[in-house]
């Protein structure tokens, strides 16, 4: 773990990022000798969308086509 003061972090903060990357480090951001945060490294998550959500239109839908007036709610007329 490495606590650092916040002012001196903005002048390190590429090599505090190569510490948490490359050696598993953990740094503690401090103001006024109070920890307020923490760089630390996480597992990257799965981005791949859920299937569920996935949105399917109607066979003639096109959803580039302008909304006719009667589609179009009252506030946007």
């Amino acid at each position: 773990m490495i606590p650092i003061p916040l002012h001196e972090a903005k002048t390190r903060f590429s090599e505090l990022v190569k510490a948490v990357e490359e050696r598993d480090e953990t740094v503690v951001l401090c103001w006024d000798g109070v920890a307020v945060a923490e760089i630390l490294r996480r597992s990257v998550r799965d981005l791949t969308p859920d299937p569920r959500l996935r949105v399917e239109f109607a066979p003639s839908y096109d959803p580039t086509e302008p909304l006719q007036p009667d589609e179009l709610a009252d506030w946007m007329r």
